[in-house]
């Protein structure tokens, strides 16, 4: 910004800055130099009139001559243009009809000249309305004059004054100048003006064209980058399935003491390093903006037994005592959501609980705050003892990747999205999260959200208050001898796994190593239930459902399908869906869930 000019400023260059617009510096520039030839006009007229010893003239010449002097000095000092432009209109006007009505008592063509003057200054300098109002205000009264005097002789106690010709040639010539001065600077303002405006837009058109290209680069760039995290997943999910697979075969052999150690190790950085793919896919997933909320019917209380029924064994194992609160009003109440989402928010905010606190407690409260026009605000609360945050580092956070600070990114691992996922996703339902946290002593994180509440009520003694363990299967079957099982699978890993796996359940699966081959032995043979993975050579597995879906026979158009694959494909449930599969499981998965929910679509047959 230009240094505000000092008192004894002379140069228009000192007033403009490159705040101000082109039209506005046009102006000020105008006012500047039509202000000097005015100053070298009423010298000339004043030392005239002088000479003519006509003081009335000389005295009005001379006080217009001070008055232009000071706006000059003002115009330097603090560029006002809008101020200057009134006083001098308003000079104008009086002068003008000082001269109409009792100087000169007359329509001479200097009164016209100013009154020229005035139309074209009002209108350039301060727009429509002010030109409107300083034009009417000097013609009516004039053309007033001319009618009054036109049918009736106009007469004053002042004896009107006879101007000299050489007075009249100075004044009109002068006024002829600015005439001319005015139009000319504003002609070549407006027309650099369009010219810049042409300009700009031409430029505006080429950046318009450049930043097409960017977004077409930065939408390709996104979809590369999802394309290329769906791939690294497959590729990551796939020997993780063996390894998790093999792990919970060799769990379920009757292990050593010194075997189940290793076992265990072994699954817990094998599921580490899931838990960390599935971060990324995540986050990625919510920033991609294809995040849908769902709005379905479940049980808060068993919903919070389930999330923590894990997490108190981890915490059990760290030597943490582990609390879980839960309103008690709330176990009777059927509310409309998202469990998925809920379940991914709590997840993740007691995982780092737990992650970050070496002794003492953590603690997962779920109070109801208010129950107002069937809607119920909940409040969520996860507090611990462990290493706390410091305030400078309260919003690194919740940055993606990041954590508090290297020290606690090396000693406790993981990737920094935990709290990222966290935060992106209240704020896509407009909830802020509160955090409270001290050095040494521990931190609280807690934020409110409101459900919809449904009129269905839960008996309270079917639900129960304690957690969910993990591993738990309801109402499983346990004859498992009669069921044929076909396996649509290439990977001779995974092939291996469900070998060893399903022998363990007693039963004889058929394999298919492609979708063609799993679609013609669905045509000869009989099958209870089909696993179909989705990417396969020859045929994958949603083309090869389709083609099922189609079979004449309606036993065998109608047979079970579950979809298992390694993909994270943000719609990939929807295309399982839409290709006519039953039910989607992701690799790697769990033995129990997977047995689960075949045995519940073959029962429902």
């Amino acid at each position: 910004m230009r240094k505000k000019p000092d008192f004894f400023n002379l140069s228009v260059w000192n007033i403009l800055s490159p705040e101000q617009s082109m039209l506005d510096q046009a102006r000020i520039k105008m006012l500047y130099y039509g202000l000097f030839l005015a100053f070298v006009a009423l010298c000339t007229v004043c030392i005239n009139i002088f000479i003519q010893h006509q003081r009335l003239s000389g005295t009005i010449a001379t006080g217009l001559l001070v008055a232009v002097v000071v706006l000059f000095k003002y115009l330097t000092y603090k560029p006002e243009w809008k101020i200057i432009s009134h006083i001098l209109l308003t000079m104008a006007l009086l002068v003008n009809l000082l001269d109409v009505f009792v100087f000169v008592q007359n329509v001479e063509i200097i009164s016209i000249q100013v009154i020229i003057l005035s139309v074209l200054f009002s209108f350039y300098m301060l727009g429509q309305r002010w030109g409107l109002i300083y034009s009417l205000a000097n013609l009516i009264p004039v053309l007033g004059f001319m009618v009054y005097s036109f049918s009736n002789s106009y007469i004053v106690q002042l004896k009107p004054e006879d101007i000299e010709e050489s007075t009249k040639i100075i004044t009109i010539t002068a006024n002829f100048i600015m005439i001319i001065y005015i139009h000319s600077h504003f002609y070549n303002a407006f027309v650099k003006n369009i010219r810049e405006l042409r300009a700009t837009s031409e430029e505006q058109s080429r950046l318009n064209s450049a930043l097409e290209i960017s977004i077409d680069r930065a939408e390709k760039s996104s979809h590369a980058k999802s394309e290329f995290l769906s791939t690294m997943s497959h590729e990551i999910r796939t020997p993780l399935n063996a390894v998790i697979g093999m792990s919970n075969l060799l769990q379920m052999n009757d292990p050593r003491a010194d075997q189940i150690d290793n076992l265990d190790i072994l699954k817990f950085s094998a599921n580490n390093l899931l838990s960390i793919v599935n971060d990324v896919l995540d986050f990625n997933k919510i920033e991609s903006g294809k995040v849908e909320f769902e709005k379905i019917r479940f049980n808060l209380v068993e919903l919070m037994n389930s999330i923590c029924g894990g997490q108190i064994i981890k915490a059990e194992e760290k030597g943490l005592k582990f609390y879980l609160d839960v309103d008690s009003r709330l176990r009777s109440k059927v509310i409309f959501g998202d469990p998925t989402r809920i379940t991914q928010i709590i997840f993740n905010l007691v995982s780092n609980a737990i992650k970050f606190t070496a002794d003492g407690s953590v603690w997962v409260r779920v109070k109801q705050l208010g129950d107002r026009h069937n809607t119920l605000t909940i409040n969520f609360t996860v507090k611990d003892t462990g290493i706390g945050i410091e305030e400078s580092n309260m919003g690194a956070i919740f940055e993606p990747f990041t954590q508090e600070s290297i020290t606690t990114t090396r000693q406790y691992g993981g990737t920094g999205l935990g709290l990222a996922i966290v935060k992106r996703l209240l704020e896509l339902q407009n909830i802020q999260m509160h955090v409270t946290s001290k050095v040494g002593v521990g931190s609280e994180f807690s934020f409110h959200m409101e459900f919809p509440v449904s009129t269905e009520k839960v008996a309270v003694e079917e639900v129960s208050e304690e957690p969910a363990q993990p591993g738990q299967v309801s109402s499983i079957p346990t004859s498992t001898d009669s069921l044929q099982v076909l396996i649509a699978e290439d990977n001779p890993v995974n092939v291996m796994l469900m070998k060893k796996l399903f022998s363990k359940w007693n039963i004889l699966p058929t394999f298919a190593e492609n979708g063609e081959h799993a679609v013609e032995l669905v045509m000869y043979g009989n099958f209870n239930i089909i696993l179909m993975d989705l990417q396969m050579p020859v045929m994958n597995g949603f083309d090869a459902a389709i083609e099922i879906r189609k079979m004449a026979d309606p036993k065998k158009a109608h047979i079970p399908i579950i979809a298992l694959t390694a993909s994270a494909m943000f719609d990939i449930k929807e295309k399982v869906f839409e290709s006519g599969m039953n039910d989607y499981v992701s690799k790697p998965f769990k033995p129990d869930e997977l047995k689960e929910k075949i045995y519940t679509l073959v029962e429902a047959v």
